[in-house]
């Protein structure tokens, strides 16, 4: 698959070749949905509690008498009908981690890599690492690039001049390839990929050539549906 490659004026300087099976395959959106849920309920901490009436101090002493006072009996200061009082049913720590096979999880990325190229949202640049790393600079070279309304650039290595150059830019973010993300390229409208770090991505991601075969069970399969049809 050839993909044009830009400079950093904007002007498209030649092609590059993108596999197919991590830039060309149908979306997963359900895969997709189930990864971004994922990422999003690993990252939570789970550290919230609060305290039930067996924890909250005082309440010792029965407030008042059980009976003859004319008043509903009580039998702590503590209790959750009280103020001050413990809290019924709180959250307590606990872990939101939740698993997904790494199948599905390869399989997630690739899918939204592959819509931003289909969506026409991705841009492959080259001349980056010829900027002086200073905001201004990386802000009038991002400028040439269509208009969007975030971007999210994709350096082969953190010591990259892009993501210096960039670290100031509102609505933008530098991520090194290896580090790629469900949720970061979803919340990015642009995905600017350097070119040095395509091959990083592919090596990452791509299909070995026994995945790429199909499955003797599916191969079996449409042999049967051959048959009836």
């Amino acid at each position: 698959m050839q993909f044009d490659v830009v400079n950093i004026e904007g002007d498209v300087v030649g092609t590059t070749n993108l596999d197919e099976s991590v830039w060309g395959i149908e979306p997963h959106l359900s895969v997709v949905h189930q990864a971004l849920l994922r990422q999003l309920a690993n990252a939570r901490l789970g550290t919230h509690k609060v305290k039930t009436r067996s924890e909250v101090s005082g309440g010792g002493r029965k407030p008042w008498r059980q009976k003859g006072t004319g008043r509903a009996r009580q039998g702590s200061t503590r209790s959750p009908q009280w103020v001050g009082g413990g809290v019924v049913f709180g959250p307590t720590p606990r872990k939101y981690t939740q698993a997904m096979p790494r199948k599905m999880r390869r399989l997630a990325i690739r899918s939204v890599l592959s819509a931003k190229l289909a969506d026409d949202r991705l841009t492959v640049i080259q001349g980056l690492e010829t900027l002086d790393g200073k905001t201004k600079s990386m802000k009038t070279a991002l400028a040439k690039l269509p208009e969007s309304r975030s971007l999210l650039i994709v350096v082969p290595s953190t010591d990259h001049v892009a993501a210096r150059g960039a670290a100031n830019l509102p609505n933008t973010k530098t991520i090194v390839a290896g580090m790629l993300n469900v949720r970061d390229m979803l919340k990015f409208d642009r995905l600017v990929v350097v070119d040095e770090a395509i091959s990083q991505i592919e090596e990452l991601w791509a299909l070995d050539e026994a995945s790429r075969q199909p499955s003797q069970w599916k191969l079996d399969r449409q042999a049967a549906a051959e048959e009836v049809a």
